[in-house]
């Protein structure tokens, strides 16, 4: 079933393919949302046709390698949304009608920081956010967890090509919800492993 959660790891697999495939990392792809599930009303639950929920509103987008010193996904994606500007943070809550999770007072809109949308967000990774990385820089899990997302979409898990990853299971600990998104596993994988020798 071609679901918002399918259609938006889709968006991850396209960030995905951005990258440039090396035989020594993953290529992966990372979309941050902010779901619709803290409306202000019962109309803001239904989209304009009134079957649907409304889809939530992408905050950042990344990719492994994205940015400059060997990054990873997550971490561009998080880079990305912190250096939104407060007039654009204003723009994205504004046209979306989006409210925080512990407070629906109209005030609290304009006061709304990137850490307050964080709290409130979704991550949407084609693969496990990595638990160790080879290069000595922090992790993504470690990230996502410091940023105090909500939930944690994820394609496939990390094979051990590289490292043994525990980054599931440490958002889980953490106290971040984890779920697999099933039926693009193969494709994630393919995307993730452009490079390497087969």
């Amino acid at each position: 079933m071609f679901d918002t959660h399918t259609r938006l790891l889709r968006l991850a697999l396209d960030e995905a393919r951005k990258c440039e495939p090396t035989p020594t990392a993953f290529c992966v792809g990372c979309v941050l949302a902010l779901p619709r599930d803290h409306p202000t009303d019962s109309n803001d639950r239904e989209s304009d046709s009134g079957s649907q929920p409304e889809t939530p509103l992408v905050l950042s987008t990344g990719f492994s390698r994205e940015l400059a010193g060997n990054t990873h996904a997550e971490a561009n994606a998080l880079a990305k949304a912190r250096a939104l500007s407060p007039d654009e943070l204003s723009a994205l809550v504004g046209k979306w009608k989006w409210r925080p999770s512990v407070n629906n007072d109209d005030s609290d809109r304009l006061r709304l920081t990137i850490d307050d949308m964080l709290r409130s967000a979704d991550v949407y990774t084609t693969m496990e956010p990595c638990s160790v990385r080879t290069s000595g820089l922090a992790p993504c899990a470690r990230a996502l967890i410091e940023a105090g997302v909500r939930r944690c979409f994820i394609g496939v898990g990390e094979p051990a090509d590289f490292v043994n990853c525990e980054g599931a299971m440490q958002l889980k600990e953490a106290g971040i919800e984890v779920i697999w998104v099933e039926g693009l596993e193969k494709e994630c994988l393919e995307v993730a492993r452009r490079g390497h020798q087969t």
